[in-house]
């Protein structure tokens, strides 16, 4: 096992890489799971190290925790600086597909089109355009989350679902943006990812 130390050295800059690429928050294992070990005490150690490398360094980002995972962002101090010349102001209906979008993450694209209707298709290329909602193929339909781009735009530094709901009301200003009347039926529930209602043929 002598080979080990220059892995575990090159750890944290790996992790760093994986966290930057992404763009969004990465738990341990995640990130265990793309550096291909089993040794997430590891990774764990060299987010410790990469967040107080980034917290004694003079930069605008940050290495941060984001509820359950950890993401690169920057700072709040230079917030102001980087909104500056990101997105311009979004549309109240845009801001609440981007909302509903950040508060059930990951959704499924056919799942909000539930709650929205068809406008959903409009609202998320315009959504992604903006580089705030991020997509990836899920069978017959997208998976969508949220990206760094919108954490550092709106000052967010979590996804724990109780606490973006009051930071969603208050950045966005539109307190009942994450409500919906949409119920789960039971054939929902035990759905798999890419299934899609009848109907719903632009998934």
């Amino acid at each position: 096992m002598a080979d080990e130390a220059p892995i575990r050295d090159e750890l944290p800059l790996k992790v760093e890489a994986l966290l930057f690429a992404v763009g969004k928050p990465l738990t341990v294992h995640e990130l265990s799971r793309a550096l291909g070990t089993e040794d997430w005490k590891a990774v764990q150690v060299a987010l410790k190290k990469l967040h107080h490398a980034y917290a004694s360094r003079l930069t605008s980002l940050e290495v941060a925790r984001a509820g359950d995972g950890w993401i690169i962002q920057v700072r709040k101090a230079y917030l102001p600086t980087a909104r500056t010349v990101a997105a311009p102001e979004l549309p109240k209906k845009l801001l609440k597909t981007l909302a509903l979008i950040a508060y059930h993450q990951p959704i499924l694209q056919s799942r909000l089109v539930r709650m929205l209707g068809d406008s959903a298709y409009d609202d998320v290329p315009r959504l992604r355009d903006l580089g705030f909602v991020r997509a990836s193929e899920k069978s017959n339909t997208l998976e969508l989350t949220t990206s760094t781009r919108f954490a550092e735009y709106f000052g967010f530094d979590t996804t724990d679902r109780a606490k973006l709901k009051k930071l969603l009301g208050r950045n966005l200003g539109i307190p009942d943006a994450p409500e919906t009347s949409e119920v789960e039926t039971p054939e929902e529930k035990h759905a798999g990812p890419g299934d899609v209602t009848p109907g719903e043929g632009r998934a």
